[in-house]
């Protein structure tokens, strides 16, 4: 195969174009591993203050006891996760997941409950 004279290319014939979610993720971590002390020391005060005002959206609410609770203990376990990735000190792909986790899940539990 060393003297192939096959034509290489695509199935489309177009390269892969990446969704521009994916390139504001990749943007984002990249960013995050270059400076991971001070961004991970930001992120822990940002994301307990958006924990905490999800859990009192929560407790506020007028829902069956076993979901609020079950979502409080979600809450809760996702804050505690991404705190304990920074102290444990993970990779930082780990870390920017699990803090990408806990804002997106919070933001939605706040934004259910106020609508």
């Amino acid at each position: 195969m060393k003297n192939s004279t096959t034509i290489s290319g695509t199935l489309s014939g177009n390269k892969y174009k990446a969704s521009a979610m994916k390139k504001i993720y990749d943007r984002g971590y990249h960013e995050f591993k270059k400076n991971q002390l001070g961004y991970s020391t930001i992120a822990i005060i940002g994301q307990s203050c958006l924990g905490s005002a999800a859990a009192m959206v929560l407790l506020m609410g007028s829902m069956d006891m076993v979901l609020k609770m079950i979502l409080l203990f979600l809450v809760t376990i996702l804050c505690m996760a991404f705190n304990g990735a920074v102290l444990a000190q993970l990779k930082p792909l780990t870390t920017f997941n699990l803090l990408i986790l806990s804002i997106v899940f919070n933001t939605m539990v706040i934004l259910f409950h106020i609508i």
